[in-house]
């Protein structure tokens, strides 16, 4: 049996999108396999004697490393592979990606970039007073919040912060205030999926989405938030991913660059939910992939 796409997933909050890729599927007319660890072990069978194949796969393991063996054949066979693990690992560099914003023109918070810890122990007195009395720092490679130290304001802070993740280098970024619209601050988190966005408000402290109407785009201007997430991904070279992008009164600023593992719960499921809507188009646009209809940025 060969399968149009393969999804491996195990978390149980990904139930839901599974559903939905699953019947974006039945509805292009493709064959669907997805793969959980109550039969992890015979698909991994069926893959290696060759009795099931697939010519795509979108992973949601989660980098579990049971599912090592169904990845290995994805790279051996060179099946597509939706946001590609060595891809994901370069995006996910916030240190990197700042970089590449900055030389592509896009906005980003004034930074101090740090080395790892284990590299340079000892950093000498830094200039902090162009990141205004409290300041952000985060190291480079986590996700979801993790090391992230909000409202700092000493070196000691940024001392101590480097040796949590003393692997990684470390960003020291200024404090971003977003205009208030609504009533609510200007925070946007954008989805990107082959080709196509998705922009909602969402709240930096309660972290519960609203979708941006039409409405709303015209009336505060909001239309650059497509454009810059288009070309956030024609550098990050992800099929999908989400970014957070913060409106001052002056500009745009790309406030947190590119987060790949994205949280897919649900509104109806979850307070702080991404909206069924925005996720539901998520998974049509990234099944488009298996079809042959490709937004490719890695081109």
């Amino acid at each position: 049996m060969h399968y149009d796409l393969c999804l491996p997933w195990y978390w149980e909050y990904d139930v839901d999108f599974v559903h939905m890729t699953e019947q974006a599927c039945q509805e292009q007319g493709l064959s669907f396999w997805q793969i959980t660890p109550h039969d992890l072990l015979e698909s991994i069978t069926a893959l290696y004697t060759n009795e099931k194949t697939f010519r795509t796969i979108l992973d949601r393991s989660q980098y579990d490393s049971r599912f090592e063996p169904i990845h290995r054949w994805s790279r051996e066979h060179r099946v597509k592979r939706i946001n590609p693990a060595e891809v994901s690992k370069w995006s996910e560099d916030k240190a990197t990606m700042h970089l590449e914003f900055i030389t592509a023109g896009i906005h980003t918070p004034h930074t101090i970039l740090l080395p790892p810890f284990i590299e340079q122990p000892l950093i000498p007195e830094l200039d902090l007073r162009p990141l205004g009395q409290r300041f952000v720092i985060k190291p480079s490679n986590e996700g979801g919040g993790s090391g992230v130290i909000l409202g700092a304001f000493s070196m000691d802070q940024i001392r101590r912060a480097r040796m949590e993740f003393p692997e990684q280098k470390y960003l020291v970024q200024a404090t971003i205030i977003p205009r208030v619209i609504h009533g609510q601050p200007a925070w946007f988190r954008m989805f990107y999926a082959n080709g196509k966005t998705y922009p909602c408000w969402w709240h930096p402290l309660t972290h519960v989405f609203s979708i941006v109407s039409l409405a709303d785009e015209h009336k505060y201007e909001l239309s650059p938030l497509h454009e810059i997430t288009k070309q956030i991904a024609s550098i990050c070279k992800l099929d999908w991913f989400s970014t957070e992008i913060a409106l001052t009164h002056e500009e745009f600023v790309v406030v947190d660059y590119v987060n790949d593992g994205i949280d897919t719960r649900v509104q109806s499921r979850a307070v702080d939910g991404v909206p069924d809507e925005v996720m539901q188009g998520i998974a049509r646009q990234l099944i488009l992939i298996a079809k042959g209809v490709t937004h490719d940025t890695r081109a």
